[in-house]
Order: structure tokens, then C-alpha cells, then sequence
């Protein structure tokens, strides 16, 4: 098992790379205020924030002298004020920003008083600490479907489709790759020659680093939610860079940081065992190429040999790097014990996994 590192190789296409290089970031303005608030806390040198922004950031709608204002009482430095009130004459012909979203009004019982969350949650970190330990033997199909968008709006294409074969013995992860785009791989294709995104080591170290004691996690009571059929319970989550092992690599500058992160955890009200991870990195430095990653890591209980297994059943996660937006789409599929006579065949790829297997639905 690897430590628990988000590795995002943005080895993305030369054409591409060279196309989100050049382009400026287009922002909303809460996503600009989400970057200077962030940058602030992490104490960011308010020259670097000040000329990142004139540099690289265009909105997409308006900026107002208030929302100004009420960056600079949240301790923005004079010259990131200067270059925000530069974006506010730039976006003036722009659309206001949306109102906030409505609070879910979530239906279904009250939430658990303050003693019984305190249990709650340490039961989910009992079985979230010992994952790992209880993990079997296996060997499964591991399907990676990756996007890129270079207009920064969403658009996603697909750049390719690739199959490996995932074993996991004794702890540990071996990839091969099966196949790229539906052709057989070539012998000499390793997991980590592919181009674009990817990642590795998804299986139990993100619960191992959340609920770690040292790493010193702030939980708080979310809602309740239903996911695959069953209630959840749902906490949010924020861990400190200052505790963080999270590392994000950019290939364009040969730069590793650690980052820290916030989100969410699902956890099934019957077994007491997470079944969904959301988190977004936060805090990234203004002179770092990728300003965004967001993960969303879903397990589910899977058969091997007749015995029940919380495995991991699909993972996306996204990036920003300048205009070119990533999108990785990992799905888990075809799990079996580990054994000389187990094996995956080019051909074996089956349909991506409707929507509806990760969509949260209402608590009822």
C-alpha cells in the first residue's frame, strides 16, 4: 500500500499543455473568493497573490466593490486589494454572480445529539483505521476514462479509455496495463508511462490518513443522505495543510506540494462504514500551475469467494491547470481472489457504470 498521496501526473498532450499555458484562468467570483481566502489563511505573500491575479485571472461575472471589501477585513494585503479592484473595472459589463444556492432542506429524522454523533463517529473511525488489515487478497479490472477540456468551461472529450490489471497481495498494488482505447497493450506499457492524469493507491490510505489521529481531522455533523439504497450518515471534514499528507505533482514545473483539504464522508447507518469520500484541496500556492483538485471516492461491498468486501467501486477526480480542465474516471470492476488462475483478457472492458450507482439521493 502506498502512502497516501494524490499523485496527479499532468502529463497531459503537448498540444493541449501548450494551449492551457497560455490561457488565462476564467473564474467565478466564488471561486476567487474561495483562492484569496485560501491563500490568505495559508499566509501566501501578498505580491505573489497580487500578480497571479492580474496575470492570470479573467471572471466570468461581475466583481463588486463589497465583496472587495469584505476580502480585505478577511486579511487580503494592499496589493492583492489593488489587483482585485483592477478586476472590478474589467468585469463591470459582466452578469452579477448568481444568488447562493438554497440549504438543502434535507427530509428524514433529526440529526443525532452532539453525545451520540461523538460515538457515531468513533465507530467510523475504529473500522476506517483498521480497512486496510481486513483487506483480502485480490485482483480486479481497473478501468481509467480520461477527459480534458481546453476551454475551461466544462466541455469535457474523451482522450482515452485504459484497462489495467490491478493486484492487490499482501498490501500491496501491481498495475498492468491490458489494454489502451479497446487495442491490446504492448508489453512494455507500465502504469506510470501513461500520458495525462492518473492516480494510484486509492485503496483504504485516504481513510487512513482522515481518520488518523496525528493527522488531527476537525469532523462536524453534515446531514443525512441516502446513497445506493442505504442511509448515511454524512460529515463534513477539514484537515490542515500543516497535517496533510496530500501531495499534488505538476510534470509542467517538476513541483510537489502539500496541500491540505476539506469535504465530506459517508458513512452507512447500519455497518458504521464509509462508504463515500468528497474532498477539494484548498490553499494551493498562486505561483503553482494546478489551482484545483476535487476527488470523489465511492466503495461498495463486493463478493470474493462468497465473502462480503467494502472494495472501491469508482473514483473521479478533477483538475485545473490554467484553462485545461482533467477529468479521471476510475471504475473497479471484476474482483476475484488473488491466484495463479485468475486473469484478465484484452476485451474484458464492460460499460461505464450508470449515474445513478454514485448519485446522492434525499434522506426520506
Amino acid at each position: 500500500m502506498q502512502s497516501w498521496t494524490a499523485r496527479l501526473a499532468l502529463l497531459v498532450a503537448l498540444g493541449l499543455l501548450a494551449a492551457s499555458a497560455q490561457a488565462q484562468s476564467k473564474l467565478t467570483v466564488a471561486q476567487l473568493i474561495s483562492f484569496v481566502k485560501s491563500s490568505v489563511q495559508l499566509h501566501h505573500d501578498d505580491r505573489q497573490i497580487a500578480t497571479f491575479i492580474k496575470k492570470n485571472v479573467k471572471l466570468s461575472n461581475r466583481l463588486d466593490a463589497r465583496t472587495v471589501e469584505e476580502l480585505q477585513g478577511a486579511g487580503a494585503g494592499p496589493q492583492t486589494v489593488a489587483a482585485l479592484k483592477g478586476l472590478i473595472t474589467e468585469s463591470a459589463s459582466l452578469q452579477p454572480p448568481p444568488p447562493p444556492a438554497p440549504k438543502l432542506v434535507v427530509e428524514g429524522p433529526p440529526p443525532p445529539d452532539s453525545i451520540e454523533q461523538k460515538r457515531i463517529l468513533e465507530e467510523i473511525m475504529e473500522h476506517a483505521r483498521n480497512y486496510i488489515d481486513g483487506l483480502p487478497n485480490f485482483i480486479c479490472l481497473q478501468v481509467t476514462r480520461r477527459y480534458g477540456d481546453v476551454s475551461g468551461q466544462e466541455n469535457y472529450h474523451l482522450i482515452d479509455t485504459i484497462a489495467e490489471r490491478l493486484s492487490y497481495y499482501e498490501q500491496k498494488e501491481d498495475y498492468k496495463v491490458v489494454s489502451i482505447n479497446g487495442v491490446p497493450a504492448t508489453a512494455t506499457a507500465k502504469h506510470e508511462q501513461k500520458n495525462g492524469a492518473s492516480s494510484s493507491g486509492e485503496f483504504g490510505s485516504i481513510l487512513r490518513e482522515i481518520f488518523a489521529p496525528e493527522t488531527e481531522t476537525q469532523f462536524d455533523w453534515e446531514r443525512w443522505a441516502t446513497l445506493r439504497g442505504k442511509r448515511m450518515y454524512v460529515f463534513n471534514f477539514r484537515v490542515s495543510q500543516l497535517h496533510s499528507q496530500y501531495s499534488i505533482y505538476s510534470d509542467a514545473v517538476k513541483r510537489t506540494v502539500i496541500a491540505g483539504y476539506h469535504g465530506l464522508v459517508y458513512a452507512d447507518r447500519d455497518t458504521k462504514m464509509v462508504m463515500r469520500v468528497k474532498l477539494e484541496v484548498e490553499g494551493l500556492p498562486a505561483d503553482f500551475p494546478i489551482q484545483s483538485v476535487d476527488l470523489d471516492m465511492n466503495y461498495d461491498f463486493t463478493k470474493i469467494s462468497g465473502q462480503d468486501y467494502l472494495l472501491p467501486l469508482k473514483s473521479e477526480i478533477r483538475s485545473r491547470d490554467g484553462r485545461f480542465l482533467s477529468k479521471n474516471e476510475v471504475e473497479f470492476r471484476m474482483y476475484n481472489r488473488f491466484g495463479a488462475e485468475t486473469n484478465i483478457q484484452f476485451g474484458d472492458v464492460p460499460d461505464a457504470l450508470p449515474d445513478e450507482a454514485t448519485k446522492e439521493q434525499p434522506a426520506k
